[in-house]
């Protein structure tokens, strides 16, 4: 049997690419570098993107159509190739960020959003320049928290790749899953979707230069975390927990998973969010609702740095669910509060990467 371009090109006419429905040759996927040779055959197949989600099943079609078609006796070499330029390696990703901060909790509903939306804003009020990931795939919230529900970001072309461009409120750029889902219904993805998903809003986006990059991380730890530790060079973790008990015995495993061997990120710190509350019309009193000072009392147990103690403030939730941060208010006590937390992320920051690097480091205070 003797083969021959066309015999090649009339079998995968037979294959039609799912995401259009046109068969791969109408859709020019099928590269002119077809070479014969008796019964070996090999050529490239051409995707958008080195990511595409067909890629493997239309090679497999490819290869079975030609079998089908032609003969079973035909030895099908196929390559790939891409008409976009791939994703940067892990650990290559972000080149132009200094650091990469994480802010992350044992367990819900100690207000790691807030924390981690609220010292994006005030690094940047301190004049860094600031990104907001929200990482947290099955509950976001920081559209809601910056007031960009209905924003929809958009793909620009930036050396030979489509990325995501950013939505910038209040200086910071912003990305979350919340951007690209109905906010009605719920995210029901297996963890490997959840996790390619956070892979392209880190590495399909155009973040370009910051001084600080924020991953608002979900609760817990779970496949999401290990997709950011793989991902990214992460400066180093902010854990964020009430004063209760309960809550710090989760914040223990959140703390773990940062400081295990084989993870190894260092713990800059941890934020006692609600730690008392105060009445708008008695500002001078203190009501401890969850227990008083537990998140620093761990941190002098564990030898870490107690960032911050928040308070509970009506204009806190008021506030977030506007989508004003209060961190935005410098002047009131709680932007205060936020503004000092900032300023010890830097300086925790800096201290370890003179320690990284004591005879070459880049400074980032402005």
């Amino acid at each position: 049997m003797t083969l021959y371009p066309k015999l090649i090109l009339d079998a995968l006419a037979t294959v039609r690419y799912p995401g259009n429905g046109k068969n791969i040759v109408e859709a020019e996927m099928v590269a002119d570098n077809i070479r014969i040779d008796g019964m070996k055959v090999s050529f490239s197949l051409i995707f958008e993107k080195p990511t595409d989600p067909f890629m493997k099943s239309v090679v497999k079609s490819a290869e079975t159509a030609i079998h089908t078609y032609i003969s079973k006796d035909v030895e099908v070499t196929i390559a790939t190739e891409s008409r976009q330029a791939a994703r940067p390696e892990p650990g290559k990703m972000l080149p132009q960020v200094k650091n990469v901060i994480a802010v992350s909790s044992g367990k819900g509903g100690v207000g790691k959003s807030t924390v981690a939306a609220n010292l994006a804003v005030a690094l940047s009020k301190l004049g860094y320049k600031v990104g907001l990931l929200d990482a947290d795939i099955f509950g976001p919230s920081v559209p809601k928290m910056f007031q960009v529900e209905d924003a929809r970001p958009y793909a620009e072309m930036v050396d030979g790749r489509d990325l995501i461009v950013p939505i910038e409120k209040y200086g910071i750029e912003l990305l979350s899953i919340g951007f690209f889902v109905d906010p009605d219904q719920a995210t029901l993805w297996r963890g490997g979707m959840a996790s390619n998903a956070l892979k392209q809003l880190v590495g399909d986006a155009k973040w370009g230069a910051l001084d600080y990059f924020v991953l608002d991380t979900p609760p817990g730890t779970s496949d999401i975390h290990l997709t950011l530790l793989q991902t990214l060079a992460i400066t180093g973790a902010v854990i964020v927990s009430t004063p209760q008990e309960v809550a710090l015995a989760d914040a223990r495993k959140g703390i773990n998973m940062y400081m295990n061997d084989k993870v190894n990120v260092p713990i800059l710190g941890l934020v006692e969010n609600m730690s008392w509350f105060t009445p708008a019309e008695l500002p001078e009193n203190k009501y401890y609702l969850f227990g008083k000072e537990g998140t620093k009392r761990l941190a002098e147990e564990l030898h870490v740095p107690l960032l911050g103690q928040i308070p509970i403030v009506q204009s806190i939730c008021e506030n977030g669910d506007k989508g004003t941060p209060v961190a935005l208010d410098e002047n009131s006590v709680i932007g205060q509060a936020f503004l000092e937390l900032a300023r010890n992320v830097v300086a925790q920051t800096e201290k370890r990467n003179v320690e990284l690097a004591p005879t070459q480091v880049v400074k980032t205070h402005k």
